[in-house]
């Protein structure tokens, strides 16, 4: 928000103040300063008005005039000037000679091109008003020829550029400043003087009917017709005014209400009456496609859950964010129509991020006005309205609902504000300082806890609901730089890292050791990737009111957004091993939302600039990425455990596989290459990710990493080889865990184990069953004190044979 120090100064005199004061106090009570800026016109000596009395073609070149210029001192002075946006008769800022300009540019006589130049005409950029270097600055006002240009514009203005946190929407305005200032300086506050009295027995409104059809979300409305209205430029003081908090003039009647919302943080809204079909005036929720053209020329499409401001025919504004050019004010209104109104926070949010538009009406309805300001906001600009454009307010005002009733009160002691704020402060500077908030504070009880207090909130301070809101209140005005120095005293607490930091670490460690790159991205996806990778209907993961469209449901999957980062850095050249994150992910189990931490990889296939060349990664690169994550996660797992993982539109059919668990989950392989081609992402890409809920973690490494360890063996081991007939679709991975089953029973009761299986061939063709194949394996057998023989081996081995033929899966002959 850009503050201006001059308009400040109306509502509370901080002329006493350094710039650096002002910028010290923001701060201390809570509002960033981004930066400060000086600006408007400072202090010039000969620098006045001046009049273009005759204007010449220059002799000597085709772009300067040569002009007689009165100055008021009863010499006409020759200017040459480059500019042209002026006829003669304006009145324009003249320098002459001898006048030093901001940036230190001195005025003398000179001659351009051979004609002699008195003086100069300026812009309003050379006076250091603005950034306008198109021509002359025309003084429009036409005050009197040769007054000081410093008494007709006010001097230079300083303009704070503060961060409002989104909980105090009552500071989104002057007057909310002042008010925060004052407190904090201990000074007055000057509010703004309401002129106007309503005079019941005027002319008749300009609406015949008004009503609201949706209470809940537009509780209180309130509009006034003014009559005889002559529109215009606004004057200077109200234009500078808008100009120095970054808002743009319009004409005087949009100005005034556009001044009001930056003073008292109330938007309004004037609409041409003529422009109001039916003389019906309606707050209701909009038909389902129906269209407005709003202000900035765009055509929009509504919904019902849109709330607009209708006549008796269209919809005329988006309630709470933006006007339609149906019923704006021109240079052809002559009455308006005003409104008021308190719309409910949650709708124009919603609103507004629906349509992806965002005003200064809507930012401070979205964080809520002040619920009871309506009526006095409106006669400010009534007052503002008349003044500078004219008219007369006509009839009663048209009033539906009523202000909320926000009565809030909050009781404390003493000794509560004194053990909260950690040192000793009276009971009566705790009432002083809570006062000058504007918070009515009244004493009602003494114990021998201190006095109890109640307080009773104003409306505006929507942000004010318990006992250490009054806290924190107390001790941003009192003064955080007043906190007595205390030593401090911390048990020290010696404990472990928690399970899922220390999985994060190794994972982060593995992964950044093979080459990996880290990336961190943003919880939350658009819908159609929200539906695409989780596989269920993406409404059950969308955010009730989302920040934008792009980023409106919760992620089901750490994967797109790595794929986002991998097209990026092909796009940009950067030769990557890979990109991996570890964050939190959100699935569906058992009708339940679940969150859920996840690592994430994704492993490019093409290297454009490896200066070595390496084999390429396949799905074994993958799953063994991704068997070395689940160790670190607690899993004991190896190849045996996957299984083929069938194609989803994500995964691709036949090179990806999978490892369920209720607890946690594991997919690795080939991503989709339609899929992957359609992101423009070039080459095959590999990915593995793995999420697990943090309790799993917990109770995985909560006793370490459950690994125990044992010397290797020195004496010499025995294998056996086993060729299996097995149904052509089994996996290798289901055979293996029988076999190995099937071993483990056969060694009860000896005194050497299975040490390993590994699969070695894989025979299709003659001499099969049809529908079958041939998976041949490698046991291999070894005792830790001795060394086998062979009739011990082959009992065991003969005994594996026929167990695993029990489990369906026949020797081959």
């Amino acid at each position: 928000m850009k503050l201006s120090l001059s308009w400040l100064n109306k509502y509370v005199d901080l002329s006493a103040k350094s710039v650096d004061e002002i910028a010290k106090a923001l701060v201390q009570i809570g509002f960033e300063v981004e930066g400060v800026e000086t600006c408007g016109l400072p202090k010039i000596d000969n620098l006045v008005v001046g009049q273009v009395m005759s204007r010449e073609q220059h002799p000597n070149a085709d772009r300067l005039g040569v002009c007689r210029v009165d100055v008021g001192d009863g010499t006409l002075r020759q200017i040459v000037c480059g500019a042209s946006n002026y006829v003669v008769g304006d009145r324009v800022p003249v320098a002459l000679v001898g006048a030093v300009l901001p940036g230190g540019f001195e005025i003398k006589r000179s001659a351009l091109r051979g004609v002699d130049s008195e003086g100069m005409m300026c812009s309003a950029r050379e006076l250091g008003m603005g950034e306008d270097h198109s021509g002359l600055l025309i003084l429009t006002e036409r005050p009197e020829v040769g007054t000081p240009i410093n008494d007709v514009f006010p001097g230079a203005d300083t303009v704070y550029d503060i961060e409002v946190t989104p909980n105090r929407p009552d500071c989104l305005c002057y007057v909310g400043m002042a008010r925060e200032l004052a407190a904090y300086f201990d000074i007055g506050m000057n509010y703004p003087d309401i002129v106007t009295e309503m005079e019941l027995d005027k002319a008749p409104s300009l609406i015949d009917e008004l009503r609201v059809d949706v209470p809940d979300t537009c509780p209180h409305y309130r509009g006034y017709s003014i009559r005889g209205v002559k529109i215009a430029p606004s004057p200077e003081w109200l234009a500078s005014a808008l100009k120095s908090a970054g808002l743009r003039p319009i004409n005087n009647v949009v100005d005034v209400t556009n001044y009001v919302l930056m003073e008292l943080g109330q938007p309004l809204h004037a609409f041409d009456a003529a422009k109001i079909r039916g003389r019906k005036i309606a707050v209701r929720n909009a038909a389902a496609g129906e269209k407005i053209t709003t202000l900035d020329g765009k055509e929009r499409t509504l919904d019902p859950t849109m709330m607009v401001i209708a006549d008796a025919e269209r919809p005329l504004v988006v309630a709470g964010v933006m006007g339609s050019i149906d019923a704006e004010v021109d240079d052809s209104t002559v009455d308006i129509f005003l409104e008021a109104a308190y719309f409910a926070p949650v709708s124009i949010r919603f609103t507004a991020r629906k349509l992806g538009l965002s005003t200064d009406s809507s930012y401070r309805f979205e964080r809520g006005v002040d619920p009871c300001g309506q009526e006095f906001a409106a006669m400010r600009a009534i007052d503002l309205i008349l003044e500078v454009a004219g008219g007369e307010l006509a009839g009663s005002p048209q009033i539906a609902g009523e202000p909320l009733s926000l009565e809030r009160h909050i009781e404390f002691t003493g000794d509560y504000m004194r053990r909260m704020l950690g040192f000793e402060v009276s009971d009566v500077t705790i009432q002083s300082v809570l006062s000058r908030l504007e918070l009515e504070v009244g004493r009602f009880a003494q114990s021998e806890l201190g006095m109890a207090f109640r307080v009773d909130v104003p409306s505006f301070r929507v942000d004010l609901e318990r006992p250490i809101d009054l806290v924190e209140e107390f001790l941003r005005i009192y003064g955080t730089d007043k906190i007595p120095t205390a030593p401090v005293v911390s048990a020290a607490l010696v404990g472990g890292d928690d399970p899922m930091a220390r999985f994060s670490r190794a994972a982060a460690n593995a992964l950044t050791a093979r080459g990996f790159a880290e990336c961190v991205n943003y919880p939350l996806r658009a819908e159609a990737d929200t539906a695409l990778w989780s596989g269920i209907e993406a409404a059950k993961f969308a955010l009730a009111n989302p920040l934008s469209a792009d980023q409106s449901h919760l992620r089901p999957s750490i994967l797109p957004g790595l794929l986002d980062n991998l097209l990026l850095n092909q796009s940009r050249g950067n030769d990557l091993a890979g990109l991996y994150e570890l964050g939190r992910v959100f699935k569906f189990n058992g009708g339940k939302l679940w969150e859920h931490f996840s690592v994430g990889l994704v492993l490019p296939a093409e290297r454009d600039n490896a200066w070595r060349k390496t084999p390429a990664p396949d799905f074994y690169t993958a799953s063994a990425l991704a068997l070395d994550l689940l160790r670190a996660g607690g899993v004991r797992a190896d190849s045996a455990n996957l299984r083929p993982l069938k194609a989803e539109g994500v995964w691709q059919d036949g090179h990806s596989a999978e490892f369920a668990n209720p607890a946690f989950s594991m997919r690795c392989g080939l991503l989709d290459l339609a899929m992957t081609q359609k992101l423009g992402i070039r080459g095959d890409v590999y990915a593995v990710e793995i999420s697990f809920l943090p309790a799993t973690l917990e109770k995985n490494l909560s006793g370490g990493m459950g690994y125990k360890y044992k010397a290797l063996s020195q004496q010499p081991a025995a294998t056996r080889d086993l060729a299996l007939v097995v149904p052509a679709a089994e996996s290798s991975a289901k055979v293996a865990s029988a076999l190995a089953k099937a071993a483990k029973e056969a060694l009860k009761g000896a005194d050497f184990e299975l040490e390993s299986l590994r699969v070695f061939d894989l025979y299709e063709g003659k001499g099969l069953p049809e529908g079958c194949k041939s998976l041949a394996y490698t046991l291999l057998f070894r005792s830790a004190t001795r060394t086998l023989t062979d009739a011990e081996v082959n009992a065991v081995f003969e005994k594996t044979r026929a167990l695993v033929a029990k489990a369906g899966y026949a020797a081959r002959a």
